[in-house]
């Protein structure tokens, strides 16, 4: 009898942990008679491996900290570059709004040799954006960066395949360029629902990919040169546990959680976007409507803080606690503060999944920017509002890039929401009240457009994503 196959999986983010170890990818590995070796954050693998540990699961670690020394001690800058210059020059045949806000945020935030620098970046990405070959030439420039980091653990466990939640965008690329140079095959999977549409070029060579929908796929074929060949369309099986209701806590349960009234309806607003543009005024706005009762139906407001708000020292965390002193005085907004995974994971990780279920399910109204919670939250069929309230200058911090908030509308997913008409989008606070009202009056309004929008964005609407997910990764094993 021949040995089981070993199939190598990086995990380098709390969410990809929930896609690959809360969802049905890892049974439908394990019960093809695969071996599992999900690399993680070192920090982590011991709580892992004891919560998740099955016959023919290993855990290893992703050796962040020798990545990073790679990356600052080998032709530093080179690789730095060549980084961001994957990152802006996909094709312009799909919408690059989202790359070119952060193009500027790179011309505006850069040291003064990258300023100087700048020029001739936006030239080549100008080339890379209209020349395939020049996409493939930069591509292929990265090899040369492979460090010998993982050789104990290939020679240890011999895979026949290596997958990572992207297509070597993050420290997976290093993996990714070792396992290829070792003549092991690669595959990569769309994690986030804005990946295709944010990152564009490989970091390694990746033969496979797995992504939510046809929209994904045409972003990744037309935007990032991958044949139809190598993209699937699998879902998402990080919403199977939605579509299912896996997650969801008992409505009394989760009111009594955060000392919500359950007389009252909810409004729900998830913070995102901090990186751009400050989500005070979105909340200030909210907050007064609600501590003032001026909506139509008694309200309370529970707000999601973004995990780049519990970065020490930063703008982020100053905005935090200028909505804590904000709503200290304010008996019916309260705040979600999760503790975190650990290690280098952050906040909002497998953890966080029954604390967003219930948020979205339990909301009478839910309120964002733009975050990927707006797919989740259709798929609760709740009433969505895009809060869109600029604050004059931005973060108003010198040597700090500020987007406006009304100017990412133009950005792919955030386009696709408008366009589908899923929800409301508001840019003041009369509009916000008005909207508010109409979505707490009629909150099935736009439910059939909704379901729409998720079917498109989704595809599997039955919760079969990570079972199909996991049968197509085992069928690459050979």
């Amino acid at each position: 009898m021949s040995e089981p196959k070993t199939i190598f999986i990086s995990a380098d983010h709390g969410l990809s942990l929930v896609y690959f170890l809360q969802t049905d990818v890892l049974p439908a590995l394990l019960e093809g008679g695969l071996n599992v070796v999900v690399l993680t954050d070192d920090a982590i693998c011991e709580q892992i491996a004891k919560r998740f540990e099955r016959p023919g699961l290993h855990i290893e670690g992703l050796r962040f900290q020798e990545c990073r020394k790679y990356f600052e001690t080998r032709s530093h800058s080179l690789q730095h570059w060549t980084h961001f210059l994957r990152w802006m020059g996909g094709s312009d045949r799909v919408n690059t709004n989202a790359m070119d806000g952060h193009l500027r945020q790179m011309g505006y935030e850069a040291s003064p040799r990258g300023k100087q620098i700048m020029p001739l970046i936006r030239l080549l990405t100008k080339v890379l954006r209209k020349s395939r070959l020049a996409r493939q030439l930069l591509v292929n420039s990265q090899r040369r960066f492979t460090p010998e980091i993982y050789g104990d653990l290939f020679d240890k466990y011999q895979p026949s395949l290596v997958v990572a939640s992207t297509p070597g965008w993050r420290w997976d690329r290093y993996l990714l360029r070792e396992a290829a140079q070792r003549g092991i095959d690669t595959a990569a999977v769309i994690v986030g629902w804005d990946n295709p549409s944010s990152y564009r070029l490989p970091g390694a060579p990746v033969k496979w990919i797995n992504c939510w929908s046809e929209i994904q796929k045409q972003e990744l074929v037309l935007g990032s040169d991958w044949s139809p060949q190598q993209v699937n369309v699998g879902g998402i099986p990080t919403y199977d546990g939605y579509f299912r209701k896996e997650w969801l806590m008992p409505r009394e349960a989760y009111f009594a959680l955060h000392g919500l009234d359950p007389q009252r309806k909810l409004l729900s607003f998830a913070c995102s976007f901090v990186t751009f543009s400050p989500n005070y005024a979105n909340i200030a706005a909210l907050a007064e409507l609600v501590d003032k009762e001026a909506l139509a139906e008694p309200c309370q407001l529970l707000i999601r803080l973004h995990p780049n708000h519990f970065m020490p020292g930063s703008l982020y965390e100053g905005e935090a606690n200028q909505v804590r002193d904000l709503i200290r005085d304010m008996p019916h907004v309260h705040l979600v503060e999760p503790v975190p995974l650990g290690g280098e994971l952050g906040h909002y990780s497998g953890e966080d999944m029954p604390e967003k279920a219930s948020m979205m399910a339990y909301s009478d109204v839910f309120l964002t920017v733009y975050s990927t919670m707006v797919v989740e939250t259709a798929i609760h069929d709740r009433p969505i509002i895009s809060v869109c309230i600029d604050v004059p200058g931005g973060w108003n911090t010198p040597g700090k890039f500020s987007l406006s908030l009304t100017e990412i509308g133009e950005w792919p997913t955030h386009q696709r929401f408008r366009a589908a008409g899923a929800g409301q989008v508001v840019f003041d606070q009369a509009g916000l009240k008005a909207a508010l009202d109409k979505a707490l009056c009629e909150p099935m309004a736009e439910s059939k457009i909704r379901r729409k929008f998720i079917q498109d964005e989704c595809t599997f609407m039955d919760g079969s994503a990570g079972r199909r997910t996991g049968e197509y990764l085992r069928s690459l094993v050979k």
